[in-house]
Protein backbone atom coordinates (compact mmCIF):
# COMPACT_ATOMS: atom_id res chain seq x y z
CA UNK A 1 0.00 0.00 0.00
CA UNK A 2 2.87 2.39 0.72
CA UNK A 3 4.30 1.91 -2.78
CA UNK A 4 1.06 2.91 -4.49
CA UNK A 5 0.62 5.92 -2.24
CA UNK A 6 4.18 7.21 -2.67
CA UNK A 7 4.76 6.42 -6.34
CA UNK A 8 3.14 9.61 -7.64
CA UNK A 9 5.70 11.74 -5.82
CA UNK A 10 8.83 9.61 -5.58
CA UNK A 11 10.56 6.86 -7.57
CA UNK A 12 10.10 3.78 -5.38
CA UNK A 13 11.04 0.12 -5.49
CA UNK A 14 10.34 -2.79 -3.13
CA UNK A 15 12.80 -5.65 -2.78
CA UNK A 16 12.54 -9.28 -1.78
CA UNK A 17 15.35 -10.09 0.61
CA UNK A 18 17.00 -13.54 0.45
CA UNK A 19 14.53 -16.30 1.30
CA UNK A 20 11.55 -14.02 0.71
CA UNK A 21 9.08 -13.71 -2.17
CA UNK A 22 10.70 -14.26 -5.55
CA UNK A 23 13.99 -15.00 -3.80
CA UNK A 24 12.46 -17.72 -1.65
CA UNK A 25 15.06 -20.26 -2.78
CA UNK A 26 18.01 -17.97 -2.05
CA UNK A 27 19.82 -18.61 1.22
CA UNK A 28 19.64 -15.78 3.72
CA UNK A 29 22.71 -13.75 4.59
CA UNK A 30 23.25 -10.13 5.55
CA UNK A 31 25.82 -9.87 2.77
CA UNK A 32 23.29 -11.00 0.17
CA UNK A 33 20.62 -8.71 1.63
CA UNK A 34 23.02 -5.76 1.43
CA UNK A 35 23.81 -6.51 -2.21
CA UNK A 36 20.11 -6.69 -3.06
CA UNK A 37 19.39 -3.33 -1.41
CA UNK A 38 22.39 -1.78 -3.18
CA UNK A 39 21.19 -3.12 -6.53
CA UNK A 40 17.72 -1.69 -5.92
CA UNK A 41 19.20 1.74 -5.16
CA UNK A 42 21.24 1.57 -8.36
CA UNK A 43 18.15 0.57 -10.35
CA UNK A 44 16.49 3.89 -9.49
CA UNK A 45 19.42 5.72 -11.09
CA UNK A 46 18.90 8.72 -8.80
CA UNK A 47 21.98 8.52 -6.60
CA UNK A 48 21.78 7.89 -2.84
CA UNK A 49 18.33 6.78 -1.69
CA UNK A 50 16.06 6.80 1.31
CA UNK A 51 15.94 3.20 2.54
CA UNK A 52 12.97 1.99 4.60
CA UNK A 53 13.43 -1.24 6.52
CA UNK A 54 10.88 -2.96 8.74
CA UNK A 55 11.78 -5.55 11.40
CA UNK A 56 14.32 -7.95 9.88
CA UNK A 57 14.53 -5.57 6.93
CA UNK A 58 15.44 -2.79 9.35
CA UNK A 59 18.44 -4.66 10.65
CA UNK A 60 19.43 -5.51 7.08
CA UNK A 61 19.18 -1.79 6.31
CA UNK A 62 21.51 -1.00 9.21
CA UNK A 63 24.03 -3.41 7.71
CA UNK A 64 23.56 -1.75 4.31
CA UNK A 65 24.19 1.65 5.91
CA UNK A 66 27.47 0.36 7.32
CA UNK A 67 28.67 -1.27 4.11
CA UNK A 68 27.35 1.20 1.51
CA UNK A 69 27.24 4.66 3.13
CA UNK A 70 27.69 6.40 -0.23
CA UNK A 71 24.35 4.99 -1.42
CA UNK A 72 22.32 6.15 1.58
CA UNK A 73 20.49 9.45 1.68
CA UNK A 74 18.30 8.65 4.65
CA UNK A 75 17.18 5.66 6.71
CA UNK A 76 13.84 4.74 8.24
CA UNK A 77 14.02 2.01 10.88
CA UNK A 78 10.53 0.64 11.48
CA UNK A 79 10.10 -1.92 14.23
CA UNK A 80 13.86 -2.43 14.37
CA UNK A 81 15.17 -0.35 17.27
CA UNK A 82 15.74 -3.04 19.87
CA UNK A 83 19.12 -4.49 20.70
CA UNK A 84 19.55 -8.03 19.41
CA UNK A 85 22.24 -8.75 21.98
CA UNK A 86 22.08 -10.25 25.44
CA UNK A 87 19.15 -11.84 27.25
CA UNK A 88 16.61 -10.12 24.97
CA UNK A 89 17.66 -12.45 22.17
CA UNK A 90 17.11 -15.72 24.06
CA UNK A 91 13.39 -16.26 23.30
CA UNK A 92 13.95 -15.44 19.63
CA UNK A 93 16.69 -18.05 19.38
CA UNK A 94 14.23 -20.54 20.88
CA UNK A 95 11.53 -19.61 18.34
CA UNK A 96 14.02 -19.83 15.47
CA UNK A 97 14.91 -23.38 16.53
CA UNK A 98 11.26 -24.35 16.96
CA UNK A 99 9.93 -23.10 13.60
CA UNK A 100 11.64 -25.73 11.38
CA UNK A 101 9.99 -28.48 13.41
CA UNK A 102 6.50 -27.31 12.45
CA UNK A 103 4.90 -27.92 9.03
CA UNK A 104 5.19 -24.81 6.87
CA UNK A 105 1.66 -25.15 5.53
CA UNK A 106 0.25 -25.19 9.05
CA UNK A 107 2.21 -22.09 10.00
CA UNK A 108 0.98 -20.38 6.84
CA UNK A 109 -2.66 -21.19 7.64
CA UNK A 110 -2.26 -19.84 11.16
CA UNK A 111 -0.67 -16.66 9.85
CA UNK A 112 -3.34 -16.23 7.17
CA UNK A 113 -6.13 -16.53 9.73
CA UNK A 114 -4.43 -14.16 12.16
CA UNK A 115 -3.81 -11.46 9.56
CA UNK A 116 -7.36 -11.67 8.21
CA UNK A 117 -8.76 -11.44 11.72
CA UNK A 118 -6.68 -8.40 12.64
CA UNK A 119 -6.67 -6.39 9.40
CA UNK A 120 -8.86 -5.53 6.42
CA UNK A 121 -8.36 -7.83 3.43
CA UNK A 122 -7.16 -5.01 1.19
CA UNK A 123 -4.31 -4.40 3.64
CA UNK A 124 -3.05 -7.98 3.99
CA UNK A 125 -4.02 -9.91 0.85
CA UNK A 126 -0.84 -9.06 -1.04
CA UNK A 127 1.24 -10.31 1.88
CA UNK A 128 -0.80 -13.50 2.13
CA UNK A 129 -0.44 -14.16 -1.62
CA UNK A 130 3.33 -13.71 -1.52
CA UNK A 131 3.69 -16.25 1.28
CA UNK A 132 5.91 -16.37 4.34
CA UNK A 133 9.60 -16.97 4.80
CA UNK A 134 9.44 -19.37 7.73
CA UNK A 135 12.23 -21.50 6.27
CA UNK A 136 14.53 -18.47 6.34
CA UNK A 137 13.89 -17.56 9.97
CA UNK A 138 16.55 -19.78 11.61
CA UNK A 139 19.39 -18.56 9.38
CA UNK A 140 18.25 -14.94 9.45
CA UNK A 141 17.87 -14.67 13.20
CA UNK A 142 21.03 -16.68 13.80
CA UNK A 143 22.95 -13.97 11.97
CA UNK A 144 21.05 -10.96 13.30
CA UNK A 145 20.81 -12.01 16.96
CA UNK A 146 23.88 -10.95 18.87
CA UNK A 147 24.95 -8.48 16.18
CA UNK A 148 23.02 -5.22 16.52
CA UNK A 149 22.59 -2.65 19.26
CA UNK A 150 22.52 1.13 19.41
CA UNK A 151 26.21 1.18 18.54
CA UNK A 152 25.28 0.22 14.98
CA UNK A 153 23.94 3.75 14.54
CA UNK A 154 27.44 5.21 14.48
CA UNK A 155 27.93 3.71 11.02
CA UNK A 156 24.89 5.48 9.59
CA UNK A 157 26.09 8.60 7.78
CA UNK A 158 22.63 9.95 6.91
CA UNK A 159 19.57 11.24 8.78
CA UNK A 160 17.46 8.59 10.50
CA UNK A 161 13.77 8.33 11.34
CA UNK A 162 12.98 5.68 13.95
CA UNK A 163 9.36 4.87 13.15
CA UNK A 164 7.57 2.56 15.57
CA UNK A 165 4.11 1.50 16.56
CA UNK A 166 3.23 2.95 19.94
CA UNK A 167 2.27 -0.49 21.28
CA UNK A 168 5.26 -2.37 19.85
CA UNK A 169 6.79 -2.83 23.28
CA UNK A 170 9.44 -5.34 22.17
CA UNK A 171 10.89 -3.86 18.99
CA UNK A 172 10.90 -0.25 20.18
CA UNK A 173 12.54 -1.21 23.49
CA UNK A 174 15.84 0.47 22.58
CA UNK A 175 14.54 3.37 20.52
CA UNK A 176 15.83 6.03 22.94
CA UNK A 177 19.31 4.50 22.92
CA UNK A 178 19.27 4.19 19.13
CA UNK A 179 18.21 7.83 18.79
CA UNK A 180 20.84 9.09 21.23
CA UNK A 181 23.55 7.21 19.34
CA UNK A 182 23.03 9.27 16.17
CA UNK A 183 23.31 13.07 15.85
CA UNK A 184 20.52 13.29 13.27
CA UNK A 185 17.97 10.74 14.42
CA UNK A 186 14.48 11.26 15.76
CA UNK A 187 11.70 8.99 16.95
CA UNK A 188 8.13 9.06 15.68
CA UNK A 189 5.37 6.82 17.04
CA UNK A 190 2.20 5.76 15.29
CA UNK A 191 -0.55 5.91 17.91
CA UNK A 192 -2.15 2.60 18.95
CA UNK A 193 -0.15 0.68 16.33
CA UNK A 194 1.75 -2.52 17.08
CA UNK A 195 4.76 -4.15 15.40
CA UNK A 196 3.03 -4.18 12.00
CA UNK A 197 2.43 -0.46 12.16
CA UNK A 198 2.17 -0.27 8.37
CA UNK A 199 -0.83 -2.62 8.61
CA UNK A 200 -2.38 -1.09 11.74
CA UNK A 201 -2.43 2.41 10.24
CA UNK A 202 -1.23 2.41 6.62
CA UNK A 203 -2.06 6.07 6.07
CA UNK A 204 -0.11 7.25 9.12
CA UNK A 205 2.87 5.08 8.17
CA UNK A 206 2.85 6.38 4.61
CA UNK A 207 2.50 9.96 5.81
CA UNK A 208 5.54 9.60 8.08
CA UNK A 209 7.63 8.20 5.21
CA UNK A 210 6.43 10.96 2.88
CA UNK A 211 7.24 13.76 5.34
CA UNK A 212 10.70 12.40 6.02
CA UNK A 213 11.40 12.02 2.29
CA UNK A 214 10.29 15.60 1.68
CA UNK A 215 12.58 16.83 4.45
CA UNK A 216 15.52 15.07 2.83
CA UNK A 217 14.63 16.61 -0.52
CA UNK A 218 14.38 20.08 1.02
CA UNK A 219 17.79 19.76 2.66
CA UNK A 220 19.43 18.61 -0.58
Amino acid sequence: MQLAALRDEFPVVAVDLPGHGKRSAQRWSLSAATEIIASAVDSLDRGPALVVGHSLGGYASLEFARRCPEQLRGLILAGASASTRGLWAAPYRWVARLVPRMPADRLARWNDRLLRRLYPREVVEATIRSGYAFHTLPAAWDEVLGRFDAGAMRYVKAPVLILNGEKDAVFRAGEADFARAHPHARVELIPRARHLANFDDPDAFTDAVRRFARQLSAVS
